[in-house]
């Protein structure tokens, strides 16, 4: 793993240990010669991640739609900063520069990008592992979601097991470095029962 691809809050959260989890990923990043690709901004977690790498020699992608820059949203400080059109674009392009993808603690944004980075993984769109950073058990309840859907059907136990899931920064990197994943074909159920192509 060369890269990794973190979705982060663009605010800080009410407990400093999301702020101190941001700073100990980044630096442990840069330690590792691991390239951060991210959302691009400066402020809240996304700004201590990239601060972190930053002071610790590390590299730092990142991409941010224009009309974030035009708001003076993005870090001025990043090894390469890269505009895009779209909200599309910009995940598109995090998710062509990384080999692993990681959400710390955030709002709807950072959810919405690792499910998405979760369902290609699913669907076999793409290989690279995703995971949590399960920082005081702020992910918990997603966790219990996921093993509810797991439950009733709707996501099968090969497809939930992709799905890292750690508390701690150093555990959650060893594990990404070392994820051996295969594509496992998602089951489709007809309504009368039938099996694909027949």
């Amino acid at each position: 793993m060369t890269s990794l691809c973190v979705y982060c809050g663009s605010s800080f959260g009410i407990s400093d240990a999301y702020a101190a989890a941001a700073t100990e990923l980044g630096t442990l990043c840069a330690q590792r010669g691991i390239t951060i690709v991210y959302g691009g901004g400066g402020v809240g977690l996304m700004g201590l991640l990239a601060d972190a790498a930053l002071a610790a020699g590390g590299k730092v992608i990142g991409v941010i739609p224009y009309a974030m820059v035009a708001e003076e949203r993005g870090h001025r400080g990043l090894t390469e900063l890269i505009p895009v059109n779209t909200m599309h674009e910009r995940k598109a392009r995090m998710a062509e520069l990384a080999d692993a993808f990681v959400a710390l603690p955030g709002g709807i944004g950072t959810l919405e990008e690792v499910i998405e980075a979760y369902t290609w993984l699913q669907l076999g769109l793409q290989i690279k592992p995703v995971a949590l950073l399960n920082v005081g058990g702020f992910y918990d309840p997603l966790v219990s979601f996921l093993d509810h859907a797991c439950g009733e059907g709707f996501l099968s136990p090969s497809h939930r097991d992709m799905l890292i899931a750690e508390t701690e920064c150093l555990p959650l990197l060893e594990r990404l470095a070392t994820a051996r994943l295969v594509r496992v074909p998602k089951a489709i159920h007809r309504v009368d029962g039938s099996l694909p192509g027949l």
